[in-house]
């Protein structure tokens, strides 16, 4: 079983998981060129886990072709849904056995379509896909945050090319999120406002940074962007947590996350890139040290190209060096034509 080890430093968790080392890799090829499915393609159902969620085509059963979005296990899983936590401490060290939820969501029966070219109607269920997982986790008392991401392309640590995304429930919160809690909180205290809500208002003033909007949704290039052309997605309105998104909402928000992805694929030939939904931990009765999570926090969508790579310096300092000013990547994809 995989582990999670703390480092007694910084507080950061790492995951030792030595069975991921087995998992394949698989070039971008197409279907004719591979001859053969994919693990992931529509045909392929047997070789993977059974499915924990599939949106399926009327009179289709599960396991079998006539899926439209389907969730399985990871079959190579950083983290196990089997066992008990087991704290415990070894001298200064503190671990816990790797107990967790590591799934894999499915975008596509296609396998040539990349995330952005989707129908938008298609990016609608992976997001209903994402929110009922969630949902679905919280129940379970051993998980306080699960993580929802996206690897596209090689550069960005994908393994399969087939379009897919990923889900993991974690027994801690993870370090990145508390920051971002603990940033919010201290604002929140001291002028009783969300910083998210503040961003929101002074770019919408300034506009210089302001990529789209769309309904109830914004897309802004952030003013400390640490990667060129980096995005953040939020919702106009106050929410926490991205369970609380409405089906209307989801609707919205897959209008804008096309919408992004499609400007930043032309804009720069389709990069690997990664996004990462932020959303609050789950509630849990516990001490905490933030107390006003559904006031001060405000989840958002961070989309990363990999257009530059993390070198010595990023690494010995936590600083990072984009060479592209915000202000003119949002005027560069505000201008990109969809």
């Amino acid at each position: 079983m995989s582990e999670l080890r703390k480092d007694p430093i910084i507080g950061r968790w790492v995951i030792v998981a030595p069975e991921r080392s087995a998992r394949p890799k698989e070039i971008k090829q197409t279907q004719e060129e591979r001859g053969k499915i994919c693990v992931l393609c529509e045909g392929g159902e047997s070789n993977t886990p059974p499915e924990i969620l599939a949106f399926r085509n009327p009179g289709t059963e599960p396991n079998s072709p006539g899926w439209q979005v389907r969730v399985v296990p990871n079959k190579f899983p950083a983290l196990k849904v089997e066992g008990e936590l087991g704290k415990s401490g070894v001298g200064i060290f503190d671990m816990m056995n790797g107990v967790g939820a590591h799934e894999v969501i499915i975008e596509s029966p296609s396998h040539e379509l990349d995330f952005a070219f989707l129908p938008v109607e298609q990016i609608e269920k992976v997001l209903r896909a994402y929110k009922s997982r969630i949902l679905d986790l919280a129940n379970d008392r051993r998980f306080r945050y699960t993580l929802i991401f996206k690897n596209q392309g090689a550069r960005a640590g994908a393994s399969i090319a087939h379009p897919h995304s990923q889900l993991m429930a974690l027994p801690i919160t993870p370090k990145r999120l508390k920051e971002e809690l603990i940033g919010a909180k201290a604002h929140f205290d001291y002028k009783e406002r969300c910083i998210f809500c503040d961003i929101i208002r002074q770019e919408r003033e300034l506009k210089t940074r302001v990529i789209s909007e769309m309904g109830n949704f914004i897309t802004i290039a952030p003013y400390a962007s640490r990667f060129p052309f980096e995005m953040w997605i939020l919702p106009s309105q106050h929410h926490s947590d991205f369970m609380s998104v409405s089906d209307d909402d989801i609707a919205g928000l897959a209008q804008i996350l096309k919408d992004s992805l499609l400007r930043l694929a032309k804009a720069l030939s389709n990069p690997a890139f990664n996004y990462v939904i932020h959303t609050a931990p789950y509630r849990r009765p516990r001490r905490d040290y933030w107390t006003t999570i559904d006031e001060d926090y405000h989840w958002h969508i961070e989309i990363m190209p990999r257009v530059t790579t993390p070198a010595g310096f990023e690494w010995g300092t936590g600083f990072y060096i984009n060479p592209t000013a915000p202000e003119d990547a949002a005027q560069y994809l505000r201008e990109e034509e969809i």
